[in-house]
């Protein structure tokens, strides 16, 4: 079973940043889209940003479009999601995989919470 481990969230004011950080092996991230999802208390997780294999094209949710940023480092088997302009609506808890998800890909995710 794969391990993926989520890190960088935290508490943040409205319009500040967080970056995260997502890792797994190795044998994973060269040969598959990634992507940061989301989940919502009480509600499924959705996908919000994906980055094609070599890193050539990312999409976003339109909700996030323009204030976040997803980038992957296949060389440290890292996927990053760079977070500005934070409002309280992007209190959730991040995980990342690949797209479109495994089942058992998911680790335990980070939480990000945005609250003055």
């Amino acid at each position: 079973q794969e391990q993926w481990v989520e890190t960088g969230g935290g508490l943040v004011q409205p319009g500040g940043s967080l970056r995260l950080s997502c890792t797994a092996s190795g044998s994973i991230f060269g040969t598959n889209v990634l992507g940061w999802y989301r989940q919502f208390s009480g509600q499924e997780r959705a996908l919000v940003a994906s980055i094609s294999r070599g890193g050539g094209k990312a999409i976003y949710a339109d909700v996030v479009k323009g204030r976040f940023t997803i980038s992957r480092d296949d060389a440290k088997n890292t996927v990053y999601l760079q977070m500005n302009n934070l409002k309280s609506d992007d209190t959730a808890l991040y995980y990342c995989n690949i797209v479109p998800e495994r089942s058992d890909y998911w680790g335990q995710g980070t939480q990000v919470t945005v609250s003055s």
